[in-house]
């Protein structure tokens, strides 16, 4: 099939086949049973493939305790992409005044105040805290899938502010965690071309805030500790990140105490898909109707069909 690279075309085709279901909030689309039906599939096909590692599953709401963001550093990194949970909490009069704003089409937001909770930005996020103290010999491999949010509001169907990622977790020694990587990052090109994509892996960078995270981007880049599968969604020029693997060294493990079996201090990393940029992805490669996909696609995809 002919691939053009239009936003508004790419979004209607989106949104006039079911696929997406606009909400009024740019990013914030909702899944149509088409869309959400390659998302379940593709998960699921990860799943089958990293199952002989032996991933310890866990799972987490997609809130965040705020102390825990802090500690992370997020809001020294990427105060741009934040999302605070917010709440009323006055009393009866100032519930009337609230509602009385409402109605009067007037702001009200400077009534809420901020509670103990964030939006979850990452899903990997929790897992450190969850797991701070020994490890067992070989360290440990965790899985998990999470909405998160980032604050980045845009017209463009794959850049949402709520999304899925599907990720995994690697703690351990150095050697072991970065060859976990770099393993990943070879597994996920081939399973993202074996669908028929046109990917690639190049490294990458963090959106680091202002003229200190110019820095931190640079440094990040040169020490090579992010690469991303790209993918041609949006823009052939400009491809769309769709997976991104990433190599902590020991930034999370001294934040929470994760140590090897030998009281070495461990190091992390992860690895992620971002399940509606995959899905996406394929729509634009192979057509809104994924029964006509091909069938080595729909092979992999639904086994069973």
């Amino acid at each position: 099939m002919t691939v053009s690279y239009d936003i508004e075309n790419f979004y209607a085709e989106l949104v006039d086949s079911g696929l997406v279901i606009p909400t009024g909030v740019k990013g914030a689309y909702g899944r149509g049973a088409a869309l959400e039906d390659i998302i379940r599939a593709f998960n699921a096909l990860v799943t089958r493939i990293g199952e002989a590692d032996g991933a310890q599953e866990v799972l987490f709401p997609p809130v965040l305790p705020r102390a825990l963001i802090e500690k992370m550093g997020y809001m020294d990194s990427f105060p741009q992409l934040a999302g605070s949970v917010h709440s009323f909490m006055g009393n009866d009069a100032k519930a009337r005044e609230l509602s009385e704003r409402v109605h009067a089409g007037e702001r009200w937001e400077d009534m809420l105040s901020p509670t103990e909770l964030m939006l979850a930005p990452a899903a990997c996020y929790p897992v450190y805290p969850a797991f701070s103290g020994l490890l067992p010999g070989g360290g440990r491999l965790i899985t998990t899938m999470n909405w998160v949010f980032r604050h980045e509001p845009s017209d463009e169907p794959t850049r949402l502010q709520s999304f899925r990622m599907r990720e995994f977790i690697r703690l351990g020694k150095s050697e072991d965690v970065l060859a976990w990587r770099d393993d990943w990052l070879r597994r996920g090109l081939a399973l993202l071309q074996g669908l028929g994509l046109p990917a690639d892996s190049d490294v990458a960078s963090d959106p680091f805030f202002g003229r200190v995270g110019k820095m931190l981007a640079t440094n990040q880049k040169e020490q090579r500790l992010k690469f991303e599968i790209l993918v041609p969604v949006i823009s052939k020029e400009k491809p769309t990140a769709v997976a991104s693997f990433n190599w902590h060294q020991d930034h999370f493990s001294s934040k929470f105490g994760i140590r090897n079996s030998d009281d070495t201090l461990a190091q992390t990393a992860c690895m992620g898909f971002g399940l509606e940029r995959v899905a996406l992805a394929l729509v634009k490669a192979h057509g809104v109707d994924p029964k006509a996909w091909p069938q080595d696609v729909r092979a992999q995809l639904w086994p069973a069909a």
